[in-house]
């Protein structure tokens, strides 16, 4: 544990993503492999499903430290940070004899035992291994205990890292880490190792395209370019390898079985050959609505009445594999072609991408405007001679999104954020009127700048009306407007509307809560995208 400690301080106290790669480097070279999986499985946002509920173990903090609850509720608000502030508040008892195992004996024969245990038995653990740790082994035990381990490291600089230590190029380690994968020796030293047999059901890693911030005609030639609607469903990977079909989200996740129809129609396919594309509700023609997916993401078992409402179909627009030959290098052009022609005649649940014909960009700004009549989010726009690349890479993908739906709401909730905002209020609830009420709407995170922030945590402090846990009802007095790509129906929330990928435009100080919106005019942005 005290190798991953240092591993955390290391990062923690740097802005310099040179440094933080070496320091990850160093880890991933000098850490046992065992312990090393751990690290990745929780560097990468992996984790441990919740082992307890966090309010047991504030109780047990307290029973520890024989402090009030008052006080400790003080301290929290003052933190921000549960496993934090029980680290400081446990810091001054006398404790036992520190235990010095590594992160893997601490999460397999400390951590992952708990499950299932009845609360005192796992409050007496906790005890004694809270004793067994010094101030930073209790916080990152916290952390994993409870599922909230974060650090300021993305993705691709723990692949860069990892790439270092194993003296691979990126892209092999970021393949390898595609698909499912359990945290152990084994693994760690397969994704190391100089040749790896791998996993035949393991997917590409995605390309992903960037938003269009320059008008079109600067990207050149509109004939340089293939143009498609940007579809609004789950992006996915059919992989056909071993004579099996396996379907993969862009989350690593395995999503075969849920959508039977995709891999029925995908087990015609020759093998050796992977796809990329988008899972979509579909009937006949045209593309439904997000919402209609919804009703099958997440269900274990799927009902003929579930697969006639909410039917799907995959659509492809890129190939990556063809014959277990590897064949991203190709232009997209070579790729294009090839998809058609193995793609053709596979029924209404395996379909091309069709493409957005026009002269000029001219045109096809014209075409972008029916977009949300179509279903759609707008168009993508990729250049015919592009390899297909790992990640977000600037220049041969654009994604040219239609405008968003916009409303003035007003701040009615706050609540801490996470990570290096968990001592800051900048989770946020808005809502729109409702005759003489105010419903909420969405909830955001994002959009302010940080001096933005800053003041706003000042002003929510000051005002806050009441007090549930770490949310703060304030003053409906602030009004901001927000951004979101879609609205739909929902029985889930008070409004009767939810409303997709909210998030802040501006702090309208312009206006008064009056000036807000109303349910009636959400309802008719929601009447004007039908």
């Amino acid at each position: 544990m005290e190798r991953f400690a240092d591993l955390f301080d290391a990062l923690d106290r740097t802005t310099s993503t040179n440094d933080k790669v070496a320091a990850l480097s160093a880890y991933f070279r000098s850490a046992p492999a065992a312990d090393a999986a751990w690290a990745l499985y929780f560097l990468t946002g992996r984790r441990i499903k919740r082992l307890l509920v966090a309010r047991a173990l504030v109780e047990w903090a307290l029973r520890e430290s024989g402090l009030p609850g008052w006080l400790f509720e003080e301290s929290f608000s003052a933190v921000g940070d549960l496993a934090e502030t029980i680290s400081l508040l446990l810091d001054t008892r006398s404790g036992g004899t520190p235990e010095r195992l590594p992160l893997s004996e601490w999460i397999e024969r400390r951590l992952l035992p708990l499950r299932g245990l009845d609360p005192a038995m796992q409050g007496r653990m906790i005890a004694t291994f809270w004793n067994g740790l010094d101030r930073r082994g209790r916080f990152l035990f916290n952390k994993l205990v409870t599922g909230e381990f974060r650090v300021g490291v993305s993705h691709t600089l723990v692949v860069r890292a990892l790439a270092q230590a194993a003296g691979l190029d990126a892209p092999t380690i970021e393949h390898r880490l595609m698909g499912s994968w359990e945290p152990s020796a084994g693994f760690f030293e397969q994704l190391m190792a100089p040749e790896s047999a791998g996993d035949r059901s393991r997917p590409y890693p995605f390309y992903l395209a960037s938003p269009l911030t320059e008008p079109p005609e600067s990207l050149g030639p509109i004939e340089d370019w293939l143009c498609e609607w940007k579809w609004d469903g789950i992006r996915a990977q059919i992989v056909r390898r071993g004579g099996q079909t396996f379907l993969w989200s862009r989350g690593d996740e395995l999503l075969t079985d849920r959508f039977p129809e995709v891999r029925t129609a995908a087990d015609a396919l020759p093998d050796g050959l992977v796809v990329d594309g988008e899972i979509l509700a579909f009937r006949d023609t045209a593309p439904l609505a997000f919402s209609v997916l919804q009703r099958r993401i997440g269900r274990q078992k799927l009902s003929e009445d579930i697969l006639a409402a909410a039917p799907v179909a995959f659509v492809a627009f890129d190939l990556l594999e063809q014959a277990g030959a590897d064949v991203r290098t190709l232009p997209l052009r070579e790729r294009r072609s090839r998809l058609e022609q193995l793609l053709s005649g596979c029924g209404p649940h395996l379909r091309v991408s069709p493409t957005v014909a026009a002269s000029d960009w001219a045109e096809l700004a014209q075409k972008r405007t029916q977009a949300r009549d179509r279903g759609v989010e707008g168009l993508m726009l990729k250049r015919l001679e592009s390899p297909y690349k790992t990640g977000r890479r600037r220049g041969d993908w654009w994604k040219w999104k239609i405008d968003p739906f916009t409303i003035d709401a007003v701040l009615v909730y706050a609540q801490p954020g996470h990570g290096r905002r968990a001592a800051l209020l900048t989770d946020y609830t808005f809502a729109v009127w409702r005759g003489n009420e105010l419903v909420p709407i969405a909830k955001a995170y994002s959009g302010l700048s940080n001096d933005e922030i800053a003041e706003l945590d000042k002003w929510i402090r000051q005002h806050t009306v009441e007090r549930f846990g770490p949310v703060r009802s304030v003053e409906p007095v602030r009004v901001f407007e927000l951004h979101f790509e879609a609205i739909a129906r929902s029985t889930r929330h008070k409004s009767g509307l939810a409303v997709r990928f909210p998030r802040i435009a501006r702090w309208r100080s312009d206006k008064s809560p009056r000036d807000a919106d109303t349910i009636e005019r959400v309802l008719a942005l929601l009447d004007a995208q039908r």
